[in-house]
């Protein structure tokens, strides 16, 4: 990923800066001014140029040999973890049942002589213990790796499912492109190449061929995205050309590079874009702690949304109703009604880091992720305080909550984990060698319809897209 795709990405990185002293003449400064200009000479013949490109190459090697020796370990450890926690299960819940039922009998007989802070103490042992004891419960739910969609040359930062009826599916990636897949023969159906920067978010229009791009050039773009069946690959826009999508084959995928409509109003990298409810109105977030609201038909800013004290990472809206959520850096998310004239806004915090991501559910709730290792479920009638916290071992990134009230959460350790809204662990993605992502999943998508099967969508920035088959085990 070049310097500038990762200025322009939606996510910011910490970046060190290190300084040189510059050397010291030991005789005087002609002799200094002589050295540098050998040196420069030097530098500029053919010679040492190849030179240098050799020795970057092997450094190159070295440090992919260094990763992969290191992703072989983790993946040896949590082959060892997964026994452990396997085995461990009867022998936990047999411990558990004795456990609970010698517990009343324990504490009638202590209840003579010991004081009411120890009784207190003994029920948060008995809560801790419960909880340890169901993170060893076997999962609900049956997955398995059933396509893979591979054609982008960098990291794909979001993967987005079209409307039902439509088997497709779009990614958006820091290779500055934007491809729409076949769900089922995992071609690449055509692809985008109007933005100058990487492509932050994709999502379809809920009713049209029109899909909503935003991107590290400022801009977000809805273009026109028909594509014809018989022919995979062609498309019915007069603008496409023939270009290659997948490196694996040799066919050629249609490309457009024109949108129909460019929205502009901000002064930075937009991380994010999403269709207001009824789809006359749009919402970008972007690096420049701005939200706007957009016109479709003009292309006109309607709203200007301020208040957030750092940049903004995602946006997302409410399916039915004109409400619409904001993430920021600056660890809060912000709750926008605009269903009156006067617009309204509420501010939640509850996390400690940079919130990554907010959705909403048909259940009328409010999921938030963040990079403080957290994902909160919050009810939209009561936003005090979550409902449900998941603590996990890594950051989190985009998170996509499913019809059935299934939260897909993924990892900067390569996992996805599967949650309901209660807090309670489903089930976690396959990750070995041979499946799974080897890189940070950067999002998730839910596909309810799908007739082939993958019903859920990852994505990551080992450059691939992965479509997963999830059931529960009560449905098999």
């Amino acid at each position: 990923m070049s310097v500038n795709q990762i200025t322009q990405s939606s996510k910011g990185q910490k970046g060190k800066r290190t300084s040189m002293n510059r050397p010291q003449s030991t005789v005087d400064g002609d002799i200094y001014i002589g050295f540098r200009s050998d040196f420069d000479n030097e530098a500029n013949t053919p010679t040492c140029r190849v030179r240098l490109h050799n020795l970057f190459r092997q450094i190159e090697k070295e440090f992919d040999l260094l990763y992969q020796e290191n992703q072989n370990l983790h993946d040896k450890i949590e082959l060892l973890n997964e026994k452990i926690e396997s085995a461990s299960y009867d022998k936990q819940t047999y411990d558990c049942m004795d456990f609970d039922n010698n517990f009343p009998k324990l504490l009638n007989k202590k209840l003579s002589t010991t004081s009411s802070q120890k009784l207190k103490t003994a029920h948060k042992l008995k809560a801790q213990t419960s909880k340890i004891v169901s993170s060893f419960k076997a999962p609900h739910m049956n997955c398995n790796l059933l396509k893979e969609y591979i054609g982008h040359k960098d990291g794909v930062w979001e993967v987005s499912v079209a409307r039902p009826g439509q088997p497709i599916i779009g990614t958006a990636s820091a290779d500055h492109t934007a491809c729409v897949w076949s769900m089922d023969t995992t071609r690449c159906l055509l692809q985008y190449q109007g933005h100058s920067g990487s492509v932050n978010s994709i999502r379809f229009h809920p009713l049209k061929d029109l899909v909503l791009t935003a991107s590290g050039d400022g801009s977000a773009h809805i273009w026109q995205a028909v594509v014809n069946w018989d022919l995979p690959g062609q498309s019915s826009e007069e603008e496409l050309e023939g270009d290659e999508c997948d490196d694996r084959s040799d066919t050629r995928v249609s490309t457009l590079r024109t949108p129909v409509c460019e929205l502009g109003g901000h002064m930075g990298a937009i991380s994010a874009a999403e269709w207001l409810a009824g789809a006359d109105q749009v919402i970008t977030a972007a690096w420049d702690r701005l939200a706007v609201l957009h016109d479709v038909e003009t292309g006109l800013v309607l709203t200007t949304l301020s208040g957030h004290d750092l940049e903004l990472t995602h946006t997302a809206t409410h399916p039915i109703q004109k409400l619409a959520v904001t993430s920021s850096r600056d660890t809060t998310f912000r709750l926008w009604d605009f269903r009156d004239n006067v617009n309204s806004v509420s501010v939640f915090q509850g996390h400690t880091e940079s919130v990554t991501s907010t959705v909403f559910t048909r259940e009328d709730k409010v999921v938030s992720s963040s990079d403080d290792r957290s994902v909160k479920v919050w009810d939209l009638r009561n936003m005090r305080s979550p409902v449900a916290t998941i603590r996990a071992d890594s950051a989190v990134n985009r998170i996509s909550v499913s019809n059935t009230g299934v939260i897909a959460i993924p990892h900067d350790n390569r996992q996805v984990r599967l949650f309901d809204l209660t807090g309670q662990r489903l089930a976690r993605l396959p990750r070995s060698s041979r499946q799974g992502h080897n890189r940070m999943v950067a999002g998730t998508a839910w596909a309810e319809d799908n007739a082939s099967g993958a019903n859920l969508f990852t994505c990551g920035f080992d450059r691939r897209v992965i479509g997963w088959s999830v059931q529960s085990l009560k449905d098999i």
